[in-house]
């Protein structure tokens, strides 16, 4: 735990700032008792039961080699599009079905398997680490905003937003080698890419060894260690976030907010939802969809960016994951603000052309919102709907990238 302490450093605050907080606990201890207590339900209720099962699943498909079998089959396409190798493709779509540190997880898995370095970690680790279907639904859409219909918005925004920050990242890859040139390489190999995507699944899965038995037990093992730091992470963040409150920190952060909102001619009441989003991303999606007096279309815009930022206490799951590793969480934080800028302004713009079709996506979500261990199991077919899609993305947008590329780099 020596490496986590080190590397939170750069979220949790300095020594000074600590004590002040542990002064307001001290200052407020019902009300600190509360907000651990309430941090407590949301692990359990939403957390857990979407979360630790992946946890799981995971271990179980690097030791079985279906990661490097998704990741030969991909990599002839992420390296031009993501600068990054195959398995990337599988951490995508994993992370965008399972949820904000799974993707974390699994970076670092690559990364202990020595098959992505410095640079494609930082970059995979900050647009891969998205909401998951069940709490964006679950959660956002049907609880927050008791709204259904907002789903298929939220979630374009969301992932839409992921997407782009990708493409966007891979500008930092400069000196990495091409993707051309790679897939040039791979070709060179008369055997169909399918039969060398099963020969590197076979030779993972000799290389690792360990029975089945031994996987699912490591896998459990694991992700109870992480499913409790995670767990950790929120009580600490819902109770930083009570004390301050009460502090009227939180009210003076709220008016430097709003200030620079009008700016933008964003509604100043949304600045409450931009604030708690700051620290903590459930409760600052409820501030947006609880807000008044404003367009459910600037309320959706702020959730989107709020999701997409993620929050500290998130960030602080993250870095947690990743701190044997050489992730700097200033290029994290970046990232994922800028994702926020993107899928907040996806969310915004596109509302006019979503807005006709709201009626329709009734028709397949739930209207009614299922809590804790039932929302999982009734908003699961999602999840592995999201698993497929971004599956499915990584050719359809390299098939546009081949077609587009001629008119922006001509031959």
């Amino acid at each position: 735990m020596r490496s986590d302490t080190i590397r939170l450093r750069s979220i949790v605050p300095p020594a000074a700032m600590s004590v002040a907080v542990l002064a307001l606990v001290l200052a407020f201890p019902r009300e600190s008792v509360e907000a651990g207590l309430t941090g407590v339900a949301i692990w359990w209720d939403v957390l857990f039961p979407s979360l630790f099962p992946f946890f799981v699943v995971s271990e179980l498909m690097l030791g079985f080699g279906i990661v490097h079998f998704f990741g030969k089959l991909l990599d002839p396409m992420m390296r031009p599009l993501f600068r990054l190798p195959g398995p990337g493709g599988f951490v995508m779509a994993m992370g965008f079905a399972s949820g904000y540190p799974v993707g974390a997880r699994l970076t670092s898995q690559l990364w202990d398997a020595r098959l992505v370095n410095r640079g494609e970690s930082e970059r995979l680790v900050a647009f891969t680490t998205t909401a998951d279907p069940i709490f964006l639904i679950g959660a956002v859409a049907v609880g927050f905003f008791h709204d259904a219909t907002l789903a298929p918005l939220l979630a374009a925004a969301h992932y839409g937003g992921a997407v782009l920050l990708g493409l966007l990242l891979r500008l930092q890859s400069r000196g990495e080698p091409s993707g051309e040139a790679s897939a040039a390489a791979d070709d060179g190999r008369k055997r169909p890419l399918l039969l060398r995507a099963f020969d590197a699944m076979h030779d993972a899965r000799l290389s690792d060894g360990r029975p089945f038995g031994e996987l699912l037990l490591d896998g459990i093992r694991s992700g109870l260690r992480l499913i409790v730091v995670v767990g950790g992470l929120v009580v600490f963040f819902s109770v930083v976030i009570e004390v301050l409150t009460l502090a009227r920190v939180v009210t003076v952060m709220q008016g430097v907010v709003a200030f620079a909102l009008g700016l933008f001619a964003i509604p100043a009441p949304l600045a409450e939802a931009v604030v708690n989003g700051l620290f903590e991303v459930t409760l600052g999606a409820k501030t947006a969809g609880a807000a008044t007096g404003i367009s459910l279309q600037a309320q959706v815009a702020i959730a989107s960016f709020g999701l997409s930022w993620a929050g500290l206490s998130v960030h602080a799951q993250i870095m947690s994951i990743v701190s044997h590793m050489p992730v700097r969480y200033g290029k994290y934080a970046a990232a994922k603000a800028l994702q926020g800028l993107f899928s907040g302004a996806i969310a915004y713009f596109a509302w006019p052309l979503f807005a006709p079709f709201r009626e329709s996506a009734a028709a397949w979500i739930p209207a009614a919102s299922p809590s804790g261990w039932s929302a999982a199991a009734a908003y699961a077919p999602f999840a592995g709907l999201a698993f497929l899609v971004s599956l499915a993305a990584v050719p359809a947008v390299y098939v546009l990238y081949r077609l587009l590329r001629p008119l922006v780099r001509p031959r």
